[in-house]
């Protein structure tokens, strides 16, 4: 068998795993993996290592701010052929817990999780950032400057991608709705 033939099964034997990681150290934790399959020169049974994220704009003292969420904290998504010694190098490396699964075998995530991880992944790349907006529905709010400032309100719906709420105020004894951008209002 040639190096060709077996670098191609190997690829095609790659499975999804999840592994449970020390919070808020994903991202390094995720580098020094990529460093020691470098270093142990075992690419050809690794894949993509993930850690799930969405972009969100947060708005604080009036300036707006991009940054990834994590949608697992905890957890890294690796592609890999499990056998002995990448197993042993992804368990002996700091701040791994262990791979997902029962009884201390690790389980390979389905195809259906992995479409969708997948799937969420390409759409938030394309898609633009959510904004974080701290409000939900029927929440009865008080406006803080435009127009309508110091009348109160319920938000009756609300847009993330714009950053935008729609809150219903009563004008001349009538509930009317009025279009804000989220930092324009705060709780009652």
């Amino acid at each position: 068998m040639s190096n060709e033939s077996a670098e191609s099964d190997s690829s095609e034997d790659r499975l999804w795993y999840v592994l449970k990681v020390q919070t808020n150290r994903e991202r390094t934790i995720r580098d020094a993996l990529l460093k020691k399959i470098k270093l142990e020169g075992l690419e050809e049974f690794f894949g993509e290592i993930m850690i799930p994220s969405e972009k969100v704009v947060d708005t604080r003292s009036g300036k707006a701010r991009e940054h990834d969420r994590k949608l697992f904290p905890g957890y890294i998504m690796i592609n890999m052929v499990l056998n002995d010694e990448t197993w042993y190098l992804v368990r002996d490396t700091g701040g791994v817990g262990d791979f997902a699964g029962a009884a201390g075998k690790p389980m390979p995530m389905e195809q259906f999780e992995v479409d969708r991880m997948l799937g969420k992944a390409e759409e938030d790349a394309g898609s633009a950032a959510k904004v974080k907006i701290e409000f939900s529905q029927g929440d009865i709010v008080k406006i803080r400057e435009g127009t309508f400032e110091a009348f109160e309100g319920t938000i009756e719906g609300i847009d993330e991608h714009n950053g935008k709420v729609s809150v219903l105020i009563e004008i001349f004894g009538r509930s009317t709705p009025v279009e804000l951008d989220h930092w324009q209002v705060e709780s009652v």
